[in-house]
Protein backbone atom coordinates (compact mmCIF):
# COMPACT_ATOMS: atom_id res chain seq x y z
CA UNK A 1 0.00 0.00 0.00
CA UNK A 2 1.30 3.23 -0.78
CA UNK A 3 0.48 6.58 1.52
CA UNK A 4 0.71 10.08 1.77
CA UNK A 5 0.66 9.79 5.06
CA UNK A 6 4.74 10.21 6.92
CA UNK A 7 6.45 6.94 7.36
CA UNK A 8 6.00 7.60 11.48
CA UNK A 9 1.98 7.68 10.86
CA UNK A 10 1.78 4.56 8.64
CA UNK A 11 4.19 2.76 11.37
CA UNK A 12 1.18 3.82 13.79
CA UNK A 13 -1.54 2.44 11.55
CA UNK A 14 0.29 -0.68 10.71
CA UNK A 15 0.20 -1.28 14.17
CA UNK A 16 -3.44 -1.44 14.71
CA UNK A 17 -3.85 -4.22 12.34
CA UNK A 18 -2.79 -7.30 10.96
CA UNK A 19 -1.12 -6.48 8.01
CA UNK A 20 0.52 -8.95 5.58
CA UNK A 21 1.21 -5.82 2.99
CA UNK A 22 4.41 -3.27 2.69
CA UNK A 23 3.58 0.17 3.43
CA UNK A 24 5.35 2.49 1.26
CA UNK A 25 4.90 6.17 1.73
CA UNK A 26 4.58 8.99 -0.49
CA UNK A 27 5.56 11.87 0.56
CA UNK A 28 3.46 15.05 -0.90
CA UNK A 29 1.71 12.66 -3.33
CA UNK A 30 4.44 12.90 -5.56
CA UNK A 31 3.62 9.16 -7.44
CA UNK A 32 0.42 9.95 -7.02
CA UNK A 33 0.32 13.09 -8.86
CA UNK A 34 1.99 11.27 -11.46
CA UNK A 35 -0.35 8.98 -11.97
CA UNK A 36 -3.46 11.24 -12.02
CA UNK A 37 -4.55 10.24 -9.05
CA UNK A 38 -3.78 13.41 -6.45
CA UNK A 39 -6.48 15.62 -5.61
CA UNK A 40 -7.11 18.87 -3.53
CA UNK A 41 -9.27 19.10 -1.00
CA UNK A 42 -11.41 22.08 -1.23
CA UNK A 43 -11.15 24.64 1.40
CA UNK A 44 -15.21 23.63 3.42
CA UNK A 45 -13.73 19.96 3.06
CA UNK A 46 -10.64 20.93 4.86
CA UNK A 47 -13.05 22.48 7.55
CA UNK A 48 -14.84 19.01 8.00
CA UNK A 49 -11.66 17.75 8.29
CA UNK A 50 -10.37 19.41 11.17
CA UNK A 51 -13.61 19.59 12.80
CA UNK A 52 -13.57 15.96 13.12
CA UNK A 53 -9.76 15.65 13.96
CA UNK A 54 -8.49 14.62 10.86
CA UNK A 55 -5.30 17.19 10.54
CA UNK A 56 -3.89 15.93 7.00
CA UNK A 57 -0.51 18.21 7.57
CA UNK A 58 0.06 16.62 10.69
CA UNK A 59 -0.50 12.90 9.51
CA UNK A 60 1.13 13.28 5.67
CA UNK A 61 3.83 16.08 6.94
CA UNK A 62 2.93 18.91 4.71
CA UNK A 63 0.24 21.65 4.17
CA UNK A 64 -0.94 20.59 0.62
CA UNK A 65 -3.92 19.17 1.84
CA UNK A 66 -4.08 16.55 -1.18
CA UNK A 67 -5.45 12.94 -0.95
CA UNK A 68 -4.82 9.99 -3.58
CA UNK A 69 -8.03 8.46 -5.35
CA UNK A 70 -7.85 4.73 -4.31
CA UNK A 71 -6.57 2.77 -6.90
CA UNK A 72 -4.51 -0.90 -7.46
CA UNK A 73 -2.62 -1.29 -10.80
CA UNK A 74 -0.95 -4.10 -12.17
CA UNK A 75 2.33 -2.98 -14.02
CA UNK A 76 4.76 -5.48 -16.23
CA UNK A 77 8.33 -5.60 -16.04
CA UNK A 78 8.69 -2.62 -18.98
CA UNK A 79 6.27 -0.51 -16.80
CA UNK A 80 3.39 -0.80 -18.63
CA UNK A 81 0.05 -0.32 -16.89
CA UNK A 82 -1.69 -3.60 -17.77
CA UNK A 83 -4.67 -3.55 -15.21
CA UNK A 84 -6.19 -0.33 -13.77
CA UNK A 85 -9.19 -0.04 -11.12
CA UNK A 86 -9.55 3.39 -9.66
CA UNK A 87 -12.43 5.43 -7.88
CA UNK A 88 -12.93 8.96 -7.03
CA UNK A 89 -14.68 7.74 -3.79
CA UNK A 90 -12.18 6.38 -1.02
CA UNK A 91 -14.88 4.25 0.12
CA UNK A 92 -15.53 2.30 -2.60
CA UNK A 93 -12.84 -0.66 -3.66
CA UNK A 94 -12.88 -3.74 -5.23
CA UNK A 95 -12.05 -6.65 -3.66
CA UNK A 96 -8.47 -7.86 -3.79
CA UNK A 97 -10.06 -10.99 -5.77
CA UNK A 98 -10.63 -9.15 -8.42
CA UNK A 99 -7.11 -7.85 -8.57
CA UNK A 100 -5.76 -11.19 -8.20
CA UNK A 101 -8.11 -12.93 -11.28
CA UNK A 102 -6.64 -9.68 -13.30
CA UNK A 103 -2.97 -10.31 -12.90
CA UNK A 104 -4.03 -14.61 -13.16
CA UNK A 105 -5.31 -12.99 -16.42
CA UNK A 106 -2.54 -10.76 -17.24
CA UNK A 107 0.44 -13.43 -16.15
CA UNK A 108 -1.46 -15.85 -19.16
CA UNK A 109 -1.44 -13.50 -21.70
CA UNK A 110 2.28 -12.28 -21.37
CA UNK A 111 3.53 -16.17 -21.38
Amino acid sequence: MVSPQTEAHSRIFAGTGNYTMELLSDPGNKVAEKYGLAYKLPHNLKEVYLRLGINLPEYNGDDSWTLPMPARYIIDRSGVIRHAEVSMDYTIRSDPSHTIEALKSVMGKNR
